[in-house]
């Protein structure tokens, strides 16, 4: 009899751990090298070959010189040199503004009693959703010569002359860029008690002095928003293909395409810039980090005091909210306006007469031309989404299990490059990786094919998603699914009754964002598109370039529609159907 018996105590049902067999030690091992492999295919290799082909032509088939630096010679003068000066003066403008912008939303709305604070956090999400090339495209339907201003009778001349040049690139830049200022600096700064500025305050300082001492403590959050914001500016495409383009404005991510467009290509030069790019990005995190070397920033503690909340006057409320509504109608009302308005009129952008109707609508509902591609860019999305969150979740968990393991760091480390690395990257190196002899002799043969673009969607979406899904699977004790394994639960059914109902609405929030995220996506899309086939922004891009801006309008409206359409019966659906625990899983009560 054991002592536990003798006590009294209730007997505890020991498992005594089970020795790998050889053929579950070849599954585990099979199972992680098809994983591996799968990784390496559409994320290292085609990344690593491009950016080879900058140092080695002759290696990849691309020249003759084994070794040279003449690409970087080309990318760094005449045209090319002048692109990446646009991209770094741009680059930095938008950084600083945003993040002067995003500070001052995050004050509002989390140290003030400003009515308009209950809209800004819903209107920061729209701005992070929306595409940067359909809030330029709608800048320009409304400015454009023969245009929706002056379809009305507006003389719109002198804001054509300051939107159609770098000033405009900032200002759209800076709409895409304050979403993320404003999630970086407000989350530093709800941890961020107020006995900081009581004590300055008690010793003789000012309000000014207490704003310089917030600044300071919040420079970790600033820094960060400033080098996110850089990295987005300099790498963004959709600017640089429709306003920049459109002004003749020269900036390094179009010069990269023409570069990958050009006939015959030019990859070294392309995978040159692409360089430039990557350095351009290292220079803003080396910046941040040089910054906050040396100086202590640790104010979460256990004697935080709570935020107070301080209380406007009648005027100053006034003011918050006349401010707030600028921003909201720059960043959302004026490209919105310009879009529906302009898809509503009939021969927009001739000089004949200009009717008011739905007949771009029906045009593009009846027109087979002009609906294929929002119903060929809905299935590629859908298929994206779940691929992307099937791996993603595999990736999720093995960050939160093995992060201080070898596969673990490394791939956290691929993880983590690929999300720095531009989309018009991704796209040209997945041309040059799928388009080289030796890959055509290995029989592989999906270039100019629409797995091809699905394959770099996937690429671009699962780093992104991983990130997202890591937070939640690093919340999930292993003891459930063990005593789940205890009482006779397979590994499936445990996983489908003890970890899915707390991962539910995180994995529909995954699905449905990278479903959005790539139905919208333009620089992949617009590089992989297959012959006879148009990705929904590729056709509007086209039917913009024929100048038919009705129907373009009209698929890009239609599209918007779509994508909210599917998260909202996404979300009505997860009502409706989910099981009771899964919906009140995390409610407040």
């Amino acid at each position: 009899m054991t002592a536990r018996e003798i006590l009294g105590a209730p007997a505890v049902l020991t498992v005594a751990p089970r020795r790998p067999t050889l053929r579950r030690l070849r599954r585990g091992v099979s199972a992680s090298a098809v994983f591996w492999i799968l990784v390496a295919v559409i994320l290292i290799l085609p990344i690593f070959l491009f950016l080879a082909v900058a140092f080695s032509p002759a290696l990849l088939g691309q020249g003759t010189q084994w070794f040279t630096l003449s690409a970087f010679r080309q990318a760094l003068t005449g045209q090319l040199l002048t692109g990446v000066l646009n991209s770094l003066m741009i680059g930095i403008s938008t950084a600083v503004v945003s993040a002067v912008i995003g500070f001052g939303v995050a004050w509002v709305v989390l140290r003030t009693d400003a009515p308009a604070r209950r809209i800004a956090t819903g209107v920061v999400f729209a701005l992070l959703l929306t595409p940067s090339y359909l809030i330029a495209l709608g800048w320009e339907r409304l400015l454009e010569p023969s245009g929706v201003l002056d379809s009305l009778g507006f003389d719109p001349s002198g804001a054509r002359s300051i939107i159609y040049g770098p000033v405009g690139i900032v200002v759209v830049l800076t709409v895409k860029g304050v979403p993320f200022a404003f999630l970086a600096i407000s989350n530093a700064l709800r941890g961020l008690g107020h006995e900081f500025e009581d004590a300055l305050r008690v010793h003789g300082g000012g309000r000014f002095a207490a704003m310089r001492l917030v600044v300071s403590l919040l420079s970790p959050a600033i820094w960060a928003a400033l080098a996110i914001v850089f990295a987005e500016s300099v790498s963004d495409f959709g600017v640089a293909s429709t306003l920049a383009n459109d002004a003749h404005f020269p900036v390094a991510t179009f010069t990269l395409y023409n570069a990958v467009q050009a006939f015959p290509a030019d990859f070294p030069v392309a995978s040159a810039v692409s360089w430039v790019l990557l350095a351009l990005v290292v220079l803003a995190l080396v910046a941040q980090g040089r910054a906050l070397r040396g100086r202590s920033f640790r104010v979460l503690g256990g004697r935080s005091r709570p935020l107070v909340r301080q209380r406007l006057s009648a005027p100053a409320k006034a003011l918050v909210t006349v401010v707030l509504g600028i921003l909201v109608a720059i960043g959302l009302g004026v490209p919105t306006f310009g879009a529906v308005s302009a898809s509503l009129i009939n021969n927009l952008g001739s000089l004949g007469s200009h009717a008011w109707n739905l007949d771009n609508y029906t045009r593009v509902i009846g027109s087979p031309d002009l609906s294929s591609p929002l119903m060929y860019s809905a299935g590629l999305a859908a298929i994206t989404a779940t691929v992307t969150l099937v791996l993603a979740t595999i990736c999720a968990r093995l960050l939160a299990r093995q992060g201080s393991t070898f596969s673990g760091r490394l791939l956290d480390l691929v993880l983590l490059g690929a999300v720095a690395l531009p989309g018009i990257v991704f796209a040209a190196g997945y041309i040059f990786a799928y388009n080289l002899p030796l890959t055509n002799d290995l029989g592989i043969h999906l270039y100019g094919t629409t797995g091809l673009l699905l394959l770099a969607y996937i690429a671009t979406a699962l780093p992104s998603t991983s990130r997202v899904l890591v937070g939640t699977m690093s919340q999930i004790q292993e003891s459930m699914g063990h005593a789940s394994r205890v009482h006779g639960s397979g590994a499936l059914r445990s996983w489908a009754t003890i970890v899915l109902p707390i991962i539910a609405r995180p994995l529909l929030s995954a699905w449905l964002l990278t479903y959005t995220a790539t139905l919208l996506e333009l620089p992949v899309s617009q590089l992989l598109a297959p012959p006879g086939s148009e990705p929904i922004s590729v056709g509007i891009t086209n039917a913009l370039g024929k100048y038919d801006f009705g129907g373009g309008t009209a698929m890009e409206v239609l599209a918007v529609l779509s994508a909210l359409v599917v998260v909202g019966v996404g979300y009505l659906l997860f009502r409706l159907l989910a099981p009771a625990g899964w919906r009140n899983l995390g409610k407040a009560s």
